[in-house]
C-alpha cells in the first residue's frame, strides 16, 4: 500500500495538473469567444487558399498562386537549408580554429583567438548588417565581377557558381534503394558473425558502382552575356550574408567547445601516442578526437539549436526564411494566433529533431560500464 506521504504527494500533483489544464481551457475559450465577437476569423481553413504573396528566393518551386500551406513549406525549407549549411561550415571551421588555438605557432593561435573573441562578443545582427552593407561598397558591378576561382564570380549582385545536375531516373533511384537495403542487411549479418565484415562493403560498392556507370552528370558553368550571367547558380547578397555571417558567429563558439574537448583529454594520451611512434596529426585524429566527442556533443547540440533560432535574423537582411514568410502570411490573412502557433510548432519540431539526433549519437559513443 502507498504511504501517507506518497498519497498526499500524488493528490497535490493531480490538483495542480487539473488547475493548469482548467486555466488553459478557460484562457483558450475566452480568447476564441472574444475573437468571434469582434468578427476575427479563427481556424486553419485559410491554409488551402491561394497565398498571393511573393517569395523572392525559394529552394523549392513556388508561385504566388500556390496555397498558404505551400508557402509555409517553402519558407521552412529555406530555414532548414540555411541552417544546415551554417551547421556544416561552422562545424568544419570550428574544428580547425579550435585546434589551431592550441598551436605552438603564436601567429596562427593569435589569429584564431581574435576570431573567437570577436565572434563571441559581437551581436549577430550587427555582424549581419555590417556584412550586408559591404556588398555595394567593396564588390564591383556585375560587369567587372571578380573571378577568385574557375567558374566562380563575385559582384554586388552576389556570387555565381557552377551547378551540377544529376540524372538518375527511376532505375537509378531503385538501384540506390536496393543498394541501401542490401548494405543494411549485410551489415546486420556481419555484426551477428554470420558474414565476413568486408562482404557488406564489397556488395554495396558493387551495386553503387553499377549505378554510377549509368549515371549522367552535367556541370553548368556561368557565362557572362550582355549585362548578366547565364547558367550556374546564384547566391544572392541576402543568402550569402546570412550564410557567411552566421558561420563566422557560430564558428567562434564551436571553436571554444572543440578547444575544451581537446584539453579534456589527458596528456597521458598524447604521451602514449608518441611512444607508439604516431605523429601529432595521427594522435589527434585517432586518439584525441574520438575521446573528446563524448565531451563536446552536448554543448555542440546547444549551438546547433542556436543556429536554427539565429536564422530568424535573416529578416534583417531581407532573406525570406520561415519567420519572414510567416510574418507576411499573418499580415495578409489576419490569422495571427494560428500563425504564432505554426511558428512555435515548427521551431519546436526542428529543435527537438536536432536534440533527438544528438542524444542518439551521444548514447552511441557513450562508454558502457560492465
Amino acid at each position: 500500500m502507498l504511504s501517507e506521504a506518497k498519497t498526499r504527494s500524488i493528490i497535490i500533483q493531480g490538483v495542480l495538473v487539473t488547475a493548469v489544464i482548467a486555466f488553459a481551457a478557460l484562457l483558450v475559450s475566452t480568447t476564441f469567444a472574444n475573437l468571434r465577437a469582434r468578427g476575427i476569423p479563427i481556424g486553419f481553413d485559410f491554409l488551402a487558399m491561394p497565398s498571393r504573396i511573393i517569395i523572392s528566393e525559394a529552394i523549392l518551386t513556388y508561385k504566388s498562386r500556390d496555397s498558404y500551406y505551400w508557402a509555409i513549406v517553402v519558407g521552412l525549407a529555406n530555414t532548414v537549408f540555411i541552417s544546415a549549411l551554417v551547421i556544416f561550415f561552422s562545424s568544419v571551421l570550428g574544428l580547425v580554429v579550435g585546434i589551431t588555438r592550441l598551436s605552438s605557432n603564436p601567429l596562427a593561435a593569435g589569429t584564431c583567438r581574435v576570431w573567437v573573441e570577436i565572434a563571441r562578443n559581437s551581436p549577430p545582427i550587427v555582424l549581419l548588417i555590417f556584412l550586408y552593407s559591404l556588398w555595394w561598397k567593396v564588390l564591383p558591378p556585375v560587369g567587372e565581377a571578380l573571378n577568385p576561382l574557375p567558374g566562380v564570380y563575385a559582384s554586388m549582385r552576389g556570387f555565381v557558381v557552377p551547378t551540377i545536375s544529376i540524372d538518375i531516373g527511376m532505375t537509378g533511384a531503385l538501384i540506390i534503394l536496393f543498394a541501401l537495403t542490401l548494405a543494411a542487411l549485410s551489415y546486420g549479418l556481419a555484426r551477428s558473425g554470420r558474414l565476413p565484415p568486408l562482404v557488406p562493403a564489397i556488395l554495396a560498392a558493387g551495386v553503387v558502382g553499377l549505378w554510377l556507370a549509368d549515371i549522367r552528370f552535367a556541370v553548368d558553368f556561368p557565362v557572362f552575356t550582355g549585362s548578366n550571367f547565364r547558367g550556374g547558380g546564384e547566391l544572392t547578397p541576402e543568402l550569402s550574408t546570412i550564410l557567411i555571417g552566421l558561420t563566422i558567429y557560430t564558428t567562434g563558439f564551436v571553436a571554444e567547445i572543440v578547444r575544451g574537448g581537446v584539453l579534456s583529454v589527458g596528456p597521458g594520451q598524447w604521451d602514449a601516442g608518441h611512444s607508439l611512434g604516431l605523429s601529432r596529426g595521427k594522435i589527434l585524429r585517432l586518439v584525441v578526437i574520438p575521446q573528446m566527442l563524448r565531451v563536446i556533443v552536448p554543448p555542440l547540440n546547444s549551438q546547433y539549436i542556436n543556429v536554427v533560432k539565429n536564422s530568424t535574423l535573416a529578416i534583417a537582411v531581407g532573406y525570406p526564411d520561415f519567420l519572414a514568410v510567416m510574418n507576411t502570411i499573418i499580415s495578409k490573412s489576419s490569422h495571427s494566433i494560428e500563425g504564432v502557433f505554426i511558428i512555435l510548432g515548427a521551431y519546436l519540431a526542428l529543435n527537438l529533431t536536432l536534440s533527438s539526433a544528438a542524444n542518439w549519437y551521444n548514447r552511441r559513443i557513450a562508454i558502457v560500464e560492465r
